[in-house]
Parts: C-alpha cells; sequence; structure tokens
C-alpha cells in the first residue's frame, strides 16, 4: 500500500506534466508576458487542488491518467496560482516571498505580475474548453460555473476582498469563517466537487463529496493559521507573522493556539465521517485529510 507521500509524488508529476504539455512556452512575441506566468507555476507548490481533484474521481473508479480530468486540475491549478501572485502584490499582502524563492512582481515587476495573474486566470477557462475535455455538454458546463462561481466574487475574490477590508478591525468570528470558507475554502471545495462530476458521481455521492471538501477547506485554512503563528520563514518558505502585522483575525486569536488545532481536527473528523461509505479506493481522500492536518507548510 502507497503511502500519502508516495501518493502525492506520483499524483504531483502528474499534475506538472499536464502543465508542462498544456501551460504555452515562454517564446514569440509573448515570451516575457508567457515567463512570468510561468514562473509563479513552476516555482514549487504541493498541487493539492488538482490532485484533490483527480483522488475524487479516483474514488469513482475513474483514471487519473484521464484527459478530462488532468485538464480540470490544471486549470484549477492556474486559478490558485494567479490568485498567489496577486495576494503577494504590494497594494494586497506585500509578500517578498512565496515557496522559497522572490514573489512574482519582485522578479518582474508589479505590472508584468498583474498581468501574469490575469493571463494565468483567463487561461485556465481555455483549458475549460479544450477538445480534449470528452464529458458530456451538461457536466461540462456545470464544471466551468461551478469553478468561476469558487473563484469569484462570492467566492475566492469575495473572501481576499473580505480579508483585507477588514484589517486591523475586531469582527465577529462568524465574518471570519465566511472569509476562510469564501477566500480558500470554496476552490478547495469545488477541486474535490468537479473531481466527483468527472468522475460520475451520483447527486447523493456529490453531496458527500461536497461536506468531505467543505471541511478539509476550512481546516486548510485554519492549519495555514496556526502556521503563520508558529512556524519560521524558513519552514513555510514564506514571510510568517504577517497575519498578525497586518491586523488580520485569525483562529489563533479568537481561540489560542491548542483550542485552534481542536477546531481543525474537528473539521478533518467531519470530512472523513462524510465520505465514510465509500470503499478503499477512497483511501487518498481519507490520507490527504490527515496531510492537510499535520502539513508543516
Amino acid at each position: 500500500m502507497k503511502t500519502i507521500k508516495q501518493y502525492l509524488a506520483e499524483r504531483k508529476k502528474t499534475v506538472e506534466d499536464a502543465l508542462q504539455e498544456y501551460i504555452p512556452k515562454a517564446e514569440g512575441a509573448f515570451r516575457d508576458h508567457m515567463a512570468a506566468m510561468r514562473y509563479s507555476l513552476f516555482v514549487g507548490g504541493k498541487r493539492i487542488r488538482p490532485i484533490l481533484c483527480l483522488a475524487a474521481a479516483e474514488a469513482l473508479n475513474s483514471s487519473p491518467s484521464q484527459r478530462s480530468l488532468l485538464l480540470i486540475g490544471c486549470a484549477l491549478e492556474c486559478i490558485h496560482t494567479y490568485s498567489l501572485i496577486h495576494d503577494d502584490l504590494p497594494a494586497m499582502d506585500n509578500d517578498d516571498l512565496r515557496r522559497g524563492k522572490p514573489t512574482n512582481h519582485k522578479v518582474y515587476g508589479e505590472a508584468a505580475a498583474i498581468l501574469a495573474g490575469d493571463g494565468l486566470l483567463t487561461y485556465s477557462f481555455e483549458l475549460l474548453a479544450h477538445p480534449d475535455i470528452t464529458l458530456p455538454p451538461a457536466d461540462r458546463l456545470r464544471i466551468c460555473s461551478l469553478i468561476a462561481r469558487a473563484a469569484g466574487p462570492t467566492g475566492m475574490v469575495g473572501g481576499q476582498s473580505l480579508d483585507i477590508a477588514n484589517e486591523n478591525k475586531r469582527y465577529p468570528f462568524e465574518l471570519l469563517q465566511t472569509i476562510h470558507r469564501s477566500k480558500t475554502g470554496a476552490l478547495i471545495t469545488c477541486s474535490v466537487q468537479v473531481g466527483a462530476i468527472a468522475g460520475g458521481a451520483s447527486p447523493e455521492q456529490e453531496k458527500c463529496f461536497i461536506e468531505y471538501g467543505k471541511n478539509i477547506g476550512l481546516a486548510f485554512q485554519i492549519v495555514d493559521d496556526l502556521l503563520d503563528a508558529t512556524s519560521t520563514t524558513e519552514q513555510l518558505g514564506k514571510t510568517v507573522g504577517s497575519d498578525e502585522q497586518k491586523g488580520k483575525a485569525t483562529y489563533p486569536g479568537y481561540f489560542g493556539i491548542e483550542k485552534t488545532r481542536k477546531k481543525a481536527q474537528q473539521a478533518i473528523e467531519t470530512a472523513q465521517n462524510a465520505i465514510r461509505d465509500f470503499d478503499q479506493k477512497a483511501d487518498p481522500l481519507r490520507a490527504l485529510a490527515d496531510y492537510i492536518y499535520f502539513r508543516s507548510h
């Protein structure tokens, strides 16, 4: 039986091979723009969102090498990477490091970084329209709609907007939950859900995957809060303590470190419970939930 490290390494390579195949090379008239896009896309990263997409489909007997799944996974990774480029900009989080390397705007300048993010976001929908995706039209349209919603004004972008608008403010815990569930959780939940749809999930199965995704998405951001409060820059590959410096509300700020750990653990347990009726083909999802809780970066 594979360990989660082996599984992640194999699936990461599968995703990165697909990204190399489908993302334009830095050549021709647009080579500088493509180079900026590719810099952040290939500078590192765990590829958690596309791997969750693959794992959800695998739980339903769908092969991880299927072109449709890989293109959807690549689109998810492009959206995630664009969000990191824009989050790091001086107008937002003003970070110098990402994944242990200089952030995009530190290498290419602010204007080029903004455009690199724009390019990745837009190109994600070109990937979703790729002819190699052979899913039924209704499923394909629904997947596009779900991804757009998860990434948009009531999802990831909306969560970032709320996060910035409420810096240096003491606000209700319910708003913090909304920020976490939208800024980070929405795209993670969506990654699981669209993988399930592509894998042929029934409506009842899809509900289980959504519940799983919502809770690992929440746990992911809670653990991010913990790591920002307890890790070092060397461990994380990005500046630590930035949440406190910017006056952002966090789970440790509300509950303290130990109670926050319990909150993350509770979310993981709820996620595991949501997929309890699936057989061993869902074991990678179970292991991924534990990985999200125990990760160190």
